[in-house]
């Protein structure tokens, strides 16, 4: 009920914020520390993530008037250019991609498997480094963001079933790198 009300309260700002940019200001507040640590978990340079961060809420505003609520949080839309963006960093710049892991997300991950031990999520740790990109931004989203698969589906413009097939593929591969390194 109060997240049905937290909804509701969101569209009518976002609704404001369409009319008067100012409007938008509240969204920044209510966010810009969320967005913030997610993009610092994938850059891991202050400056770069601000840079980033900046951008993300600069086209957001720019863009407000073409958003449409789906049911989800403003927070997924945000994401979405936040995932966006960061990619957009890697693929312009030299530098190799950041896997900040903390132990919550691989205790979420190494749940996926019979047993949840320290080896496990050491292996798990040096398995993440074989992922695609779209693999990881999955693990990440599902694993360290706490997002549910239908969230997950809005930020990465694919379908919920989508997500949850791609997510749990990228696990059979972790599961395939898992075993190849525990045989070594």
């Amino acid at each position: 009920m109060r997240l049905n009300m937290e909804l509701e309260q969101e569209k009518q700002i976002i609704e404001e914020a369409k009319k008067d940019p100012q409007a938008f200001e509240r969204l920044y507040i209510k966010y810009y520390d969320q967005i913030l640590r997610f993009v610092y978990k994938r850059i891991e340079s202050l400056d770069d993530t601000r840079d980033i961060t900046s951008t993300v809420f600069i086209k957001a505003l720019s863009n407000i008037s073409k958003y449409k609520d789906m049911g989800f949080p403003f927070s997924s839309w945000l994401y979405r250019i936040a995932v966006n963006e960061v990619n957009m960093f890697y693929r312009l710049s030299e530098k190799t991609r950041i896997i900040s892991l903390n132990e919550r997300g691989m205790k979420n991950i190494a749940s996926e498997s019979d047993e949840a031990n320290e080896e496990l999520i050491a292996v798990l740790k040096e398995s993440l480094h074989f992922l695609s990109q779209d693999e990881l931004t999955l693990i990440e989203l599902r694993f360290f963001e706490d997002r549910p698969f239908a969230e997950i589906g809005e930020i990465l413009e694919i379908t919920e079933n989508n997500a949850k097939v791609k997510t749990y593929r990228a696990i059979d591969k972790l599961r395939e790198v898992y075993a190849k390194i525990e045989n070594q």
